[in-house]
C-alpha cells in the first residue's frame, strides 16, 4: 500500500455555510386535492401514460403537476 501524502504547507480557508435546505417535513406536499372528471383525447392520454411508465410515475400526478405549473405561471 502506498504511503498517504500529507499536505502541510497549504493555507486552510474554511467558512461556515448556513443550512439552507428545508426540513423533510417541509418537503411533503399536503395540498388539498379535489376529484374531478376530465375528458382527454386518446393521443394526450397515451402520451402521459407512456411518459409515466417510462419514469415510474403516475400519469394522473404528471397531469396534476402540469396543471399546477401552468396555474403558478399565470399568477
Amino acid at each position: 500500500m502506498k504511503q498517504a501524502i500529507k499536505y502541510s504547507d497549504e493555507p486552510l480557508e474554511a467558512r461556515v455555510i448556513n443550512d439552507f435546505l428545508p426540513s423533510p417535513e417541509n418537503l411533503i406536499l399536503k395540498e388539498k386535492k379535489r376529484r374531478v372528471t376530465l375528458t382527454l383525447t386518446e393521443k394526450s392520454l397515451d402520451f402521459f401514460k407512456g411518459a409515466a411508465k417510462k419514469h415510474g410515475a403516475s400519469y394522473q400526478a404528471m397531469i396534476r403537476r402540469l396543471i399546477d405549473y401552468y396555474v403558478a405561471n399565470q399568477a
